[in-house]
């Protein structure tokens, strides 16, 4: 099974600033300063967004590549899957996905329709959800 990673949407303030984003790049890949020591596994994973506390959506991973300027690009398919929130801490960075990670989101279900991400955490950790 392929490995996982998640990032934070910085700077969004709704779901749909990560659309936009995400259709107004030339490219979708993101570029990092070091590569993940993994990075072969997390070949055919996904890059998962956080947003408020959530993880909201993903991105397949299709390779890394260096730079011109030593850096690494994560290298992104140009398509964002929405997928079924969960409760997510903010982190810097990117981070491995550590567990089982969230279903896609079926035709009709809206990522707005959810808990928000505090809520659901406290209620998960409980046993409620």
């Amino acid at each position: 099974m392929p490995l996982n990673l998640t990032k934070i949407a910085f700077g969004a303030q709704s779901f749909a600033d990560i659309e936009k984003w995400y259709a107004e790049r030339r490219s979708p890949n993101l570029t990092t300063r070091y590569r993940p020591t993994r990075w072969e596994e997390c070949i055919g994973g996904s890059l998962f967004w956080i947003h408020r506390h959530n993880i909201v959506a993903r991105s397949p991973i299709l390779g890394f590549s260096e730079t011109k300027d030593g850096r690494w690009s994560i290298d992104l398919e140009p398509r964002l899957i929405k997928v079924l929130p969960l409760p997510k801490r903010a982190h810097q960075g990117w981070r491995y996905l550590k567990g089982e990670p969230p279903r896609d989101l079926a035709e009709g279900e809206d990522v707005g329709d959810v808990i928000p991400g505090r809520l659901a955490g406290k209620l998960q950790r409980l046993g409620l959800i």
